[in-house]
C-alpha cells in the first residue's frame, strides 16, 4: 500500500546536557533549583522539550506546568495521549515537593494515580497543571495535581506519593 505523503510530519526536538542540571540540584535548595531552570540559568530536563511543556509559576509547596496540546501527542483515536497528563501531573507534583526540599536532598515518584476527565485534542488550547504539596515527611511526600483549560475546566486530577532521599552518595 503506497502511503500519502502529504500526511506527513515531522518535529524537531533540540535539549541540553541534562547532567548540568542534575549536578546543579545537588547543592541547591529545590525552590531555588527550580527557579534557576525557569529563568533559563540551568537547562531544563529533556522530557520537558519532548512534551513541549514548561513551568509557569513557582512557590514554595506549589508548582504550575503549562502545555498546548498538539497533534504530535494524539494516540491512534485522534486525543491527546493519557501519558502527556500523567506526565504534566507527575512533573507538578514532584517540582511542588521539591520546592520543600533543603539542598543536598532530592525525591522520586512512588506512586502516582491519575483521573481523567475529559479528553485533551489541539483544539483545547493551553492547560495548566498545578501542583500542590499535601505532606513532606522525612521519608516520604504526598502531593496533588489538577489540569485546567484558562477558563478553568477540569480534565484530569492526581495524586502521588514520593520517596526522599539524599542526593549525596556519601548519605550527608
Amino acid at each position: 500500500m503506497e502511503q500519502d505523503t502529504t500526511l506527513q510530519r515531522t518535529r524537531t526536538v533540540t535539549w541540553q546536557d541534562p547532567m548540568v542540571g542534575a549536578q546543579a540540584a545537588t547543592t541547591m535548595t529545590g525552590i531555588d533549583y527550580l527557579r534557576a531552570m525557569q529563568r533559563g540559568d540551568l537547562p531544563g530536563p529533556p522530557i520537558a522539550y519532548l512534551m513541549g511543556m514548561g513551568i509557569s509559576d513557582i512557590e514554595e509547596g506549589r508548582v504550575v506546568f503549562t502545555v498546548e496540546p498538539a497533534e504530535y501527542h494524539y494516540n491512534p483515536i485522534g486525543v491527546v495521549h493519557g501519558g502527556l497528563a500523567c506526565t504534566l501531573c507527575d512533573s507538578a507534583m514532584g517540582c511542588a515537593i521539591q520546592s520543600m526540599l533543603p539542598a543536598g536532598s532530592g525525591y522520586t515518584t512512588l506512586e502516582l494515580k491519575v483521573n481523567f476527565l475529559r479528553p485533551l485534542t489541539a483544539k483545547t488550547g493551553k492547560v495548566l497543571c498545578e501542583g500542590k504539596v499535601i505532606h513532606v515527611g522525612g521519608r516520604t511526600a504526598t502531593a496533588e495535581a489538577r489540569i485546567t483549560d484558562e477558563a478553568g475546566k477540569l480534565y484530569g486530577h492526581a495524586t502521588t506519593t514520593c520517596i526522599l532521599f539524599s542526593a549525596n552518595p556519601n548519605g550527608g
